[in-house]
């Protein structure tokens, strides 16, 4: 597997308030709101329920499931959603599980946005971040549904919209220097082959989750989904815009 420690920002051309500002406001929710993960309550009534979107209709009770491994029932604390069940595909993407979750989600967007925010400008990148990461929860959901998993177990998280700003950094800087963790050794690598082996294992990883019965707890077809996004976007919020500015 391949962890990024950084990479070349030399001609970075902007301050990349933005990003800065992204990172800031998944915080603020997980730290203020979910209460380090402990509100239940304020996580459940904003992720996204694949049944909902599929439905359009709110679940505002806890719903009784079945352990396909162990045939166990369990009960899945769903709550009201205050807002149209849709609007979780975005308001999702500024929760988080858990310390470790968020913590690998900001320190990839702290690596690849500020780059992107620099093609594109500051709104174009805004609006290309959340354009990937609603694309990506419907990835999700999708996979969900084809694949006949579990629909009532809620998704969040910011890594389908930071898996767009990847996909967007491979097309825009594929030799870009980016210094990694490839198994025990600290190397510098091209972007393609940084980027490239993460997707790599997203792909694996989400083809070996389809023979599993059990829920892996990682959304990799958001994964996959928001990186293809950004690929197939990241020219298109680029058209017009002179970079830098």
């Amino acid at each position: 597997m391949v962890f990024p420690i950084s990479d070349d920002d030399s001609d970075r051309r902007t301050v990349p308030y933005v990003n800065y500002a992204l990172i800031a406001i998944n915080v603020l929710v997980f730290v203020a709101f979910q209460r380090f993960g402990n509100n239940e309550h304020f996580t459940y009534a904003w992720a996204t329920v694949p049944e909902e979107i599929r439905t359009g209709k709110d679940i505002d009770k806890p719903v009784e499931v079945i352990d396909p491994v162990t045939n166990r029932r369990f009960e899945i604390p769903l709550e009201p959603t205050p807002i149209s069940v849709y609007l979780t595909l975005l308001t999702s993407m500024f929760l988080h599980g858990g310390i470790a979750h968020i913590l690998g989600n900001m320190w990839f967007l702290w690596i690849f946005g500020d780059n992107v925010e620099d093609t594109l400008g500051h709104i174009r990148y805004l609006l290309f971040y959340l354009v990937c990461g609603v694309l990506a929860s419907l990835a999700h959901v999708a996979s969900v549904l084809v694949f006949h998993n579990n629909p009532y177990i809620p998704s969040l998280g910011a890594s389908g919209a930071i898996s767009g700003v990847m996909g967007g950094y491979l097309l825009l800087f594929p030799t870009k220097r980016v210094t990694v963790i490839l198994g025990r050794v600290l190397t510098e690598v091209p972007a393609f082959v940084a980027v490239g082996i993460w997707f790599l294992f997203q792909i694996i990883s989400g083809l070996g989750a389809l023979g599993d019965s059990r829920p892996s707890g990682v959304a990799y077809g958001a994964h996959i989904g928001g990186f293809v996004a950004g690929l197939a976007l990241v020219r298109v919020f680029g058209i017009g815009h002179e970079p830098g500015t």
